[in-house]
């Protein structure tokens, strides 16, 4: 799904969500919530961001672990988590 950036560091959030987590929360593809949709996503801000990135490491309901993005670093996750957090408050 993702390629990671060999030099540079970490992506930030923006695009690691435009290069994976886009594909099924841009259009909630399997129940994912769509991204800035906040009335889909009030329940799960509501459990905290550590529950979030908890279930995005580990994969929850349809969801793969990592969103199916094996080579993105879990910092890169926690900043896509964040940004699509950000993105639909």
């Amino acid at each position: 799904m993702c390629v990671r950036a060999r030099a540079g560091g970490p992506r930030d959030g923006a695009t690691v969500d435009s290069s994976g987590c886009a594909a099924c929360h841009d259009s909630g593809a399997a129940g994912a919530p769509k991204t800035g949709d906040a009335g889909a996503w009030a329940s799960r801000i509501d459990k905290g961001m550590d529950t979030l990135v908890k279930h995005a490491y580990e994969g929850f309901n349809a969801m793969p672990a990592k969103g199916g993005c094996g080579s993105c670093s879990d910092e890169e996750i926690q900043a896509a988590v964040e940004h699509m957090v950000a993105q639909s408050e």
